[in-house]
């Protein structure tokens, strides 16, 4: 990539992705490529607590996706399972950049095999409604800050390239660096690399994304064998990926709250020495011991919140 293109890049501006992306959704609606619609969106996401993005989607706030950095899957996996949503987690990917936690609201793409009736139907339907093109940048020109790119490619490694490091680079601007997750495969990979946003893929190839055809936008959509709803808060560190459903985000961070407390006081008590782990994990036998704990949880959980609100 070259430093000029660099720098034209990271001109574009907040303001012009979603002027564009306000432009875009009508017309990809004519044009039949299968998107929600704004009110089907909040209708197959009627339990979201939160605002919404422009588009529909759930929009977890700023301060939720910050605090979500600190999770991890099985913190995560406690209160999913609890609640009955059991396909959630995918993992199996590349992980690039492992130690950099990937956290924001999906945005969600599919695409299916090249089928050339359906597909020129659908290229004329774009046509007549001003759009030169559907492919991957259709979509990836709508992404906005906090977002992170979901692709269901079907796992497609040769021509399943969704990105290079020119288009990787524009998702880091456009999004303020919220990462991709594709179930398909990227290219230049030494580039994409250098770029500090992390990524989830299944492989690597030289080829240019081709044999596909777009068939849908902020659609719900499969990555491995988890279903991922536009609006999701997606939560990657180095085993995986969950796709947290709105309705769950505060409850999912309240308890990781209580199971980081819970794990410092465990290994407080180990490194005293003078219990068995069976006496504190996965809880204390002792009543006295079950006591201590109670209090210093409620200690620790005081603590945090006021150092948050202090931030705030």
């Amino acid at each position: 990539m070259t430093l000029d293109l660099r720098r034209g890049v990271a001109r574009l501006t907040t303001q012009a992705i979603v002027a564009l992306g306000a432009l875009l959704l009508p017309a990809l609606a004519e044009a039949q490529v299968l998107m929600f619609s704004k009110q089907e969106l909040i209708d197959y996401t009627a339990q979201n607590p939160f605002a919404r993005l422009a588009d529909g989607r759930p929009r977890v706030p700023d301060e939720l996706l910050e605090r979500a950095r600190g999770l991890s899957s099985e913190e995560v996996w406690e209160v999913l399972e609890e609640k009955g949503y059991h396909n959630q987690y995918a993992d199996g990917f590349e992980v690039l950049h492992p130690g950099k936690p990937m956290v924001g609201r999906a945005l969600t793409v599919q695409f299916m095999p090249l089928r050339s009736d359906l597909n020129q139907v659908a290229r004329a339907k774009a046509k007549d409604r001003g759009i030169s093109q559907l492919t991957n940048q259709t979509a990836i020109d709508l992404l906005e800050p906090g977002d992170v790119l979901v692709v269901d490619l079907f796992g497609k490694k040769v021509d399943g390239t969704i990105v290079g490091d020119n288009l990787f680079y524009y998702v880091n601007v456009a999004t303020h660096g919220g990462g991709l997750v594709v179930d398909g495969s990227v290219r230049d990979l030494d580039g994409i690399a250098e770029i500090d946003m992390p990524a989830y893929f299944r492989a690597v190839d030289p080829t240019p994304i081709g044999n596909v055809m777009l068939s849908g936008i902020n659609v719900p959509i499969r990555i491995g064998g988890a279903t991922v709803m536009p609006g999701d808060l997606v939560v990657g560190d180095r085993e995986g990926v969950y796709f947290i459903p709105p309705q769950l985000v505060e409850e999912v961070l309240d308890r990781a709250d209580e199971i980081h407390i819970h794990d410092e006081w465990t290994k407080k008590k180990f490194a005293e020495g003078k219990y068995k782990s069976s006496e504190i994990y996965d809880s204390p036998a002792d009543p006295k011991l079950r006591q201590e704990y109670e209090e210093y949880l409620k200690k620790r959980l005081a603590e945090i919140r006021q150092q948050r609100s202090a931030k705030h």
